[in-house]
């Protein structure tokens, strides 16, 4: 399960400027009107993300023998969908956080119905660039408007917005199952369809489009435990937000039912089921193994 952090950062940092070098293109060099808006969209988006899942989509491409640049909408596509996420979880009506990587939230500098039509736009954004991925020469249409489909599921009332709505709910019904359903919705599901997005733009064979299905949800899952557990031991200068918003929310966590050790001891596990599922490949999904691997010493 060892991973050479240093060297390993620093992929994710080569691949993360690309990424962002994209976001920026897509965004605009000038301010369009109304400016306002468009300042508050950029501010959203180009605020230090890890840029996973637009990542994912890269890799999964990559995998599947196409060249990383054809996919770049469709990445950055699923970056938007994040941020507009994160922009509307941090509200008062949400979670009500002040910080968001160490910078004033979203609504804190531009107010809660600007924040509210923030990530309106970049959710409305981001299928437009999933559209224009149909622009690029050897990508089919039909792969086009299949990844539409499985993004707008994974994004709505039965992925991530789903989940958004049991984590509102509170503790009301909890139990393990249930504290696993609420994260393969609210973050298992972008994952698989970025990893999902890449792969079929890239014609993936269905048996190893399974693997890399399979590989998202253990991955989202280890994901969400040590976010769990950097929340009650991270630091909070390299994390970009408070630590114990968990507590302070009366959330329950992967923590509050197992424990520290147990919570740890379940993250490695799925790594362990990140690994297996990724069998099936060679050499060219190493990136993915160690970015599981990563997950288990990773301090933001």
């Amino acid at each position: 399960m060892n991973v050479d952090r240093a060297h390993f950062e620093a992929e994710l940092d080569q691949r993360k400027h690309f990424i962002e070098a994209h976001l920026q293109r897509y965004l605009g060099g000038e301010t369009p009107r109304p400016g306002l808006i468009h300042e508050a969209m950029h501010y959203a988006v180009m605020n230090g993300g890890k840029r996973l899942r637009p990542i994912l989509v890269m890799e999964a491409a990559r995998i599947a023998g196409e060249e990383p640049d054809k996919v770049t909408p469709t990445a950055c596509a699923l970056e938007y969908i994040h941020c507009y996420s994160l922009v509307h979880d941090d509200l008062p009506a949400m979670d009500d956080d002040d910080f968001r990587r160490g910078k004033p939230t979203c609504h804190k500098v531009y107010g809660e119905a600007n924040a509210i039509l923030t990530g309106d736009a970049l959710l409305t954004g981001a299928f437009g660039l999933l559209a224009a991925n149909s622009e690029l020469e050897g990508i089919d249409i039909k792969d086009v408007l299949q990844v539409i489909q499985e993004v707008a599921q994974a994004a709505g009332s039965r992925g991530m917005i789903g989940g958004q709505v049991i984590d509102l709910a509170g503790d009301a019904c909890f139990s393990p199952a249930a504290l696993s359903e609420l994260h393969r919705l609210k973050t298992g599901e972008l994952f698989k369809a970025a990893l999902r997005a890449g792969a079929i733009l890239g014609k993936m064979k269905n048996q190893d489009l399974e693997a890399l299905t399979r590989y998202a949800y253990s991955f989202g899952l280890a994901f969400q435990i040590t976010d769990d557990i950097l929340d009650v031991s991270g630091d909070q200068t390299l994390l970009g937000k408070p630590v114990g918003s968990d507590d302070k929310n009366a959330r329950i966590t992967y923590i509050s039912l197992y424990g520290l050790p147990g919570s740890i001891e379940k993250a490695r596990q799925s790594v362990q089921e990140c690994l297996v599922h990724l069998s099936c490949f060679g050499p060219e999904a190493e990136f993915l193994r160690n970015l599981a691997r990563y997950t288990l010493i990773r301090t933001f």
